[in-house]
């Protein structure tokens, strides 16, 4: 197996900062483009906005400008080695985003760390499942999960 484009989708917590490592370690490996993915949850945009009385286009600003922020501390942070990381921030729902980006991107691997229960219940993840597990019944490529 051969890859030329790995996809990291990353939520800035330490289990993503694990992810990146070993996409990092495997794009070193085989001379691979690696791509750090974040996306701000359109869900939660809708609630913010509407909690804050601030228009969706203000607290998508307001996210995207922290999103940037906290990818570029994730960066200094976890980065290691010479290999070039492309950053994306997108906005939309977490599975779909991923899966769409890497289909649109043809990337070989995509790579995450266990989403599982941030910000949900048991009943949610039992009933609508994590995003990794979402995101691995919709690809066709390789979807490595690395655990907490």
């Amino acid at each position: 197996m051969e890859f030329n484009s790995i996809l990291v989708a990353t939520d800035f917590s330490e289990c993503s900062g694990v992810a990146f490592s070993a996409a990092q370690t495997l794009a070193q490996r085989f001379d691979a483009r690696l791509i750090l993915l974040h996306v701000i949850n359109q869900n939660f945009l809708d609630k913010l906005s509407s909690h804050l009385g601030k228009t969706k286009e203000e607290v998508s600003k307001d996210l995207r400008h922290k999103a940037e922020k906290e990818m570029a501390a994730f960066m200094k942070q976890w980065k290691s080695g010479e290999t070039e990381v492309d950053t994306i921030i997108a906005t939309g729902t977490p599975f779909q985003e991923v899966a769409i980006l890497a289909r649109d991107l043809a990337v070989d691997l995509v790579v995450m760390g266990g989403f599982g229960r941030r910000g949900r219940s048991e009943i949610e993840e039992v009933f609508f499942g994590s995003t990794a597990e979402k995101v691995v019944r919709l690809l066709p490529c390789p979807v490595l999960c690395i655990p907490k």
